[in-house]
């Protein structure tokens, strides 16, 4: 069964997202390999953690954690209390910080380098603290688990991380979830988006400025420039990013851009099966899990060669650089090509398959194993 590991859930965020999707699908996973595991988390997940893992022991933690400062506090004190409480014998933190003085191993999930590698993508504030959060990791962890070999690759370079401590754990995808859509199904999600049949191009993600949005938007606008139908640009997701708005101002009124927020995961396989192309030219993942989706999807995907992504999409997507000009003409050639998005959906569909969250769990038990063995 392995080591007892106590995973430290509070720090899930009410949104959700791609790095969120990481904790429930791990969660899941090892709770599935019968793995001996206690999961810590805010009071609000508590219900959903115990049915993703019915025999794991779950722990909420205090109201107050729902705040930033006193849950980074509580990491330091209540979570190796917990871990103490439960007699798990390694601690693992999924998002950056650690506790420092658990008198446990503790193995961390550091997801990428761009707080290091681009700052200037980040918000000040948040690259200072993850930038400080993954040094400490780094020199503290008794292993560092990454979602990709770029990750590890960038890791050791940034900041002389010691290659034998870093484990390679790629994600992996739900395929109960994320799989081909039917038809009545993608007509549910896009006349919840108020397409009600009209073609469009996808996004999902975080409106960040790594993700790249401006440039898309505007790749976008030059790509469907003289089509006598043009599709809809639909990006979908939350965050921040100030240029994002700009983009969308310096538009022509012929096109047309869709921004529905967050949208509930049911939705996510009509959104994203029902596209002509997903459009995900970040300037850098540590994995890119919004492209494996929607590889799973059967959705042709365009995407950069930056980082991570050529190792999740491999021959089974298009690429395209980050610049404007050439996400346009990429994007094009795609919207002209019927064959080639049915090719390109298929293959990543296949692809998909080679990804799974039950492999991402072995990969994080024999990291536990390690740090406990090498304690």
């Amino acid at each position: 069964m392995g080591p007892r590991v106590l995973v430290d859930a509070a720090a899930v965020p009410a949104d959700r997202g791609a790095l969120i999707r990481y904790v429930d699908g791990l969660v899941a996973a090892l709770g599935q390999a019968d793995a001996d595991l206690a999961v810590v988390c805010q009071r609000s997940d508590a219900e959903r953690y115990g049915r993703l893992a019915p025999n794991a022991r779950i722990l909420p933690g205090p109201p107050s954690i729902t705040h930033r400062t006193a849950r980074l506090a509580w990491e330091q004190t209540g979570v190796p209390v917990l871990a103490q409480q439960v007699g798990a014998q390694v601690i693992h933190a999924p998002y950056y910080s650690i506790p420092l003085r658990s008198g446990l191993p503790t193995v961390v999930t550091v997801h990428d380098v761009t707080w290091f590698t681009e700052p200037e993508q980040h918000s000040a504030v948040k690259a200072s603290f993850f930038r400080s959060a993954t040094r400490t990791a780094v020199r503290r962890a008794a292993r560092v688990i990454v979602p990709s070999k770029a990750t590890r690759d960038e890791l050791v370079r940034v900041l002389a991380a010691d290659p034998t401590r870093i484990d390679v754990a790629y994600h992996g995808v739900d395929h109960t979830l994320f799989q081909r859509p039917g038809e009545a199904e993608v007509k549910r999600v896009a006349h919840r988006l108020g397409l009600h049949g009209e073609p469009y191009v996808a996004f999902l993600g975080a409106m960040e400025p790594r993700k790249n949005l401006p440039n898309l938007i505007r790749g976008f606008a030059s790509a469907v420039e003289g089509m006598s139908d043009p599709p809809a640009l639909v990006l979908a997701g939350g965050g921040w990013d100030d240029q994002v708005d700009a983009a969308v101002g310096s538009l022509s009124g012929s096109v047309r851009v869709i921004r529905p927020g967050y949208l509930p995961y049911a939705d996510l396989p009509g959104f994203l099966g029902g596209a002509l192309v997903v459009a995900f030219p970040s300037r850098g993942e540590g994995f890119g899990l919004p492209v494996l989706e929607a590889m799973a999807c059967g959705a042709p995907v365009l995407t950069t060669q930056r980082a991570s992504l050529p190792e999740v999409g491999g021959d089974a997507v298009a690429y395209t650089e980050p610049d404007v000009q050439s996400i346009a003409v990429a994007l094009r050639s795609l919207l002209d090509d019927p064959a080639r998005r049915a090719a390109l959906g298929e293959a990543g569909f296949h692809r998909a398959r080679e990804f799974s969250w039950a492999a991402s769990a072995q990969a994080h038990m024999d990291s536990y194993l390690r740090a406990v063995e090498t304690r």
